[in-house]
């Protein structure tokens, strides 16, 4: 090392924020990962009732984040991670179409636990940091985990050309291991102070445990 090189500043060796992020909230994920209905899911085990059950819900909550996102598209820290071609809306309703025909509207319903994570969902509109929570917890977990559902869904029942798992499909992301990197690289370009940074962490692992308490939801409903 060159005698007149400088010691690197704390910016430089601190952990980037998208590892805190990752390491503060692992259990919680793993806890939602590994909830009897998931494991029911992903061991292709679930009834196809189950299953169009989690879409429904799905809609719910991704109408209620992707209204916030619109909001706060303009919005320093949150209106970075807007990006049209992520919004997944459009794909559950022609999923619920499918799954249960024409008239699908009329016949799915929020369970308690979706209401009250669609109810913190919008309470962020006035909380840009604690948004991008929500964000990362739902989308990213899509990109990465749901292609894996997305195969044992299409195979457990019989769904073909993508047709009731299109909600899986982010083929305008181009590569997803490409998306994913970009993502947590945006996560530490965040300026947030640690005020704000905390709040993000600490939302994150309640967006986990609202979620959780979804699938509790759904597996006394449909175990």
């Amino acid at each position: 090392m060159s005698a007149t090189a400088e010691a690197p500043t704390a910016a430089e060796t601190a952990e980037p924020f998208s590892a805190r992020l990752r390491a503060a909230t692992w259990s919680d994920h793993e806890a939602a990962e590994h909830h009897g209905f998931t494991q029911a899911l992903m061991e292709g085990r679930l009834s196809l009732d189950g299953y169009t059950a989690m879409v429904a819900q799905h809609h719910f909550a991704y109408v209620a984040l992707e209204r916030v996102g619109r909001e706060l598209a303009d919005d320093p820290v949150a209106g970075r991670f807007h990006r049209p071609e992520l919004e997944r809306v459009p794909a559950l309703e022609t999923d619920l179409a499918h799954l249960l025909g024409p008239d699908w509207r009329g016949r799915v319903h929020p369970t308690p636990a979706t209401r009250t994570y669609v109810a913190r969902i919008e309470q962020m509109a006035d909380h840009p940091a604690g948004f991008v929570a929500h964000h990362y917890t739902r989308y990213l977990g899509d990109v990465s985990g749901g292609q894996f559902i997305r195969r044992v869904a299409a195979g457990a029942y019989g769904l073909t050309d993508d047709a009731g798992v299109s909600f899986y499909v982010f083929d305008a992301l181009g590569s997803l291991p490409r998306f994913r990197s970009g993502y947590r690289e945006l996560l530490d370009s965040l300026d947030l102070d640690e005020s704000d940074a905390d709040l993000l962490v600490r939302e994150t692992r309640l967006a986990y445990q609202l979620n959780t308490e979804v699938l509790a939801d759904l597996g006394r409903l449909h175990a």
